[in-house]
């Protein structure tokens, strides 16, 4: 309540990079500080026992976690953990550290309660961000999203390296990583949901030659088509990757209430937040059907209620991930949901979320 009320407000007033600057302060100083994690934990923590599920080896004792991109260089994870989230997924991360694309680079839509950034994979690299990680100390996964360095100039063979890299770095620290092979916000524009281009990537990273790899996910575009998505997923389904993050945003402006003005002003950019939550769903869908339920899925992108966390659960999704609603509605967001679909489970009279699907069959 106290954040609607007046936090957001005053974030709102200043430009979306700058208020993400400033949150993240005061969350790495709250990651230091015994005091503040307890009180975060006092306000906005709940769990119960109905909510944990064991998924790859794991325990998510409830399934909100935060999405890759609010804590791109692993800083504040304890926070988060305080704050109530099952799980959280740093980075991306890439090989080489990077500064991003030039500012301004983020863009609140406020009338479709969503943001359009292209931050351009601005991170600490790889070494320095596993450093760090080292040194944390969790009790809930941590999930590590690997990247391609935002550079034009890395093509080819040299990009899978760069990926390979990352991913050695990341095997470190990670209870699972997840393949970014869908960013949009680079300068070439280039991703590796190219079909070729993601078999040499996956051919490289030997996940299915490696019986001890870290559970590795691949996040896909919400702007693929059946097709495409299911010609991408035989090929992970090939190298046996271990379950799938769905989705990254989007390059369309469809049906969106901001003005085409204010649109062309802000240019290009991925789309997240309430606008691209049917799309998400519809692909959670999809790979739920291609797999037979039988892949751990990470349902992400418009999950800012209740009502659209539980649309995802039933679309597939084994765990949830959040970013653009915790911006429009505040930490308070993770408790609700939660509570809430606690609630569901008890009404319905069954004992764990993956039994919800039958439920409402």
């Amino acid at each position: 309540m106290i954040y609607n009320s007046l936090v957001k407000s005053l974030l709102f007033k200043l430009d979306a990079e700058q208020a993400h600057s400033t949150i993240h302060r005061f969350a790495e100083t709250a990651s230091d500080s015994s005091m503040l994690k307890a009180l975060a934990k006092s306000i906005y923590n709940y769990q119960s026992a109905k909510l944990s599920q064991q998924i790859w080896g794991l325990t998510f004792r409830n399934p909100i976690g935060l999405a890759a991109g609010f804590d791109k260089n692993g800083q504040i994870p304890e926070i988060m953990e305080a704050l109530g989230f099952g799980f959280v997924e740093v980075g991306s991360i890439t090989a080489n550290p990077n500064t991003g694309n030039p500012k301004p680079r983020a863009f609140r839509l406020p009338k479709d309660r969503a943001i359009i950034n292209r931050m351009g994979l601005n991170n600490d690299g790889a070494q320095t961000v596993v450093k760090r990680l080292k040194n944390k100390d969790l009790s809930i996964p941590l999930g590590v999203n690997i990247a391609k360095t935002h550079d034009p100039k890395i093509m080819g063979d040299v990009a899978i390296r760069d990926y390979v890299q990352s991913f050695k770095e990341a095997k470190k620290v990670a209870d699972y990583i997840t393949v970014n092979i869908s960013c949009p916000n680079t300068a070439e524009g280039k991703t590796f949901e190219d079909p070729s281009a993601l078999d040499e990537l996956l051919s490289a990273l030997k996940i299915r030659d490696d019986a001890r790899v870290v559970p590795t996910t691949v996040k896909f575009s919400s702007d693929l088509t059946k097709d495409q998505l299911l010609q991408l997923l035989e090929i992970c389904e090939n190298h046996r990757i271990h379950g799938y993050v769905a989705c990254n945003s989007s390059a369309s402006r469809e049906g969106l209430q901001t003005s085409e003005a204010e649109l062309n002003n802000i240019g290009q950019g991925g789309l997240s937040g309430k606008p691209i939550a049917n799309k998400s769903i519809q692909i959670v869908e999809w790979i739920s059907e291609a797999t037979k339920g039988q892949k751990p899925i990470i349902g992400v992108g418009g999950i800012d209620n209740f009502s659209t966390a539980l649309k995802m659960l039933l679309a597939g999704a084994d765990l949830l991930q959040m970013y653009t609603g915790l911006i429009y509605e505040g930490p308070g967001l993770i408790k609700s949901i939660n509570r809430q679909l606690l609630h569901e489970l008890d009404e319905l009279n069954i004992k764990s979320i993956h039994q919800l699907v039958k439920a409402f069959d």
